[in-house]
């Protein structure tokens, strides 16, 4: 059995988690506020892809097209394993005042999902993602 300390640990555990986020994602549920304060869920669907060299994209598609209708985006994720955050770095995207923006986000996992919160307390959605 091998032994790591210090940084080689915490690079251990970065791959150890990046590959977990590793592959594609279906959109499960969008829990969000409503202008009401109750937490709704949104009618979407969509798709986040991982790679192992830390890219993501993300699309996501409103099935009221009333209400906004598409998002897409795609950049690199840095990871704060310790404190369960990892930050998007958006490089391109449909929205163009996101790109070069930073998003922090919580995660954690749950059997197969991939559950993503603000780490802001001011803001309280949820996305669920799931494997294939």
């Amino acid at each position: 059995m091998k032994t790591v300390t210090g940084a080689h640990a915490q690079a251990t555990a970065d791959a150890e988690i990046l590959a977990r986020f590793e592959g594609a994602w279906h959109l499960a549920a969008i829990e969000q506020p409503d202008a009401n304060g109750a937490i709704r869920a949104a009618d979407v669907e969509g798709l986040l892809v991982f790679t192992s060299d830390g890219h993501m994209a993300v699309q996501v598609r409103n099935l009221d097209y009333s209400s906004g209708g598409y998002e897409a985006s795609f950049g690199t994720i840095s990871l704060d394993v310790p404190n369960g955050i990892f930050v998007y770095r958006v490089e391109g995207a449909l929205v163009r005042e996101f790109v070069v923006h930073d998003f922090p986000r919580a995660y954690s996992f749950m059997d197969d999902q991939l559950i993503l919160t603000s780490p802001q307390d001011d803001e309280k959605w949820r996305v669920v993602w799931c494997r294939g």
